[in-house]
């Protein structure tokens, strides 16, 4: 089986831009606002399947939410810090060994449900 490299750049702004249903420009200004970094070969542009996935996240909440760009960079930021928690949470989780583990999960999942 072949796993594809999430992060590998690998479309032109064109491409996106019909994938995703919006304008090369858009594209462009999520760029110069610093709500994405695509990959530059040249003067190229060229986005990974994670730059995608992070885009439509910006379209559907600025399209879909009618968030502003201030409000997305504070989402995405967020987004971004707990997902680092998580990492951080489950190498915690890999050192603790058995009843010391489990409680620990499930104060995790009391905490989520809350």
């Amino acid at each position: 089986m072949v796993v594809r490299d999430r992060k590998r750049p690998m479309y032109m702004i064109g491409v996106v831009a019909q994938m995703l249903g919006v304008h090369p420009q858009t594209l462009r200004l999520y760029e110069r606002e610093g709500l994405i970094k695509p990959k530059r070969v040249g003067n190229q542009r060229l986005y990974s399947d994670e730059d995608i996935e992070r885009l439509h996240l910006i379209i559907e909440l600025t399209r879909g939410l009618g968030v502003n760009k201030a409000g997305v960079d504070i989402i995405l930021r967020m987004r971004e810090r707990l997902i680092a928690l998580q990492r951080e949470a489950e190498a915690m989780l890999e050192c603790l060994e058995g009843d010391l583990r489990r409680r620990f999960q499930e104060r995790i999942r009391e905490i989520l449900q809350e």
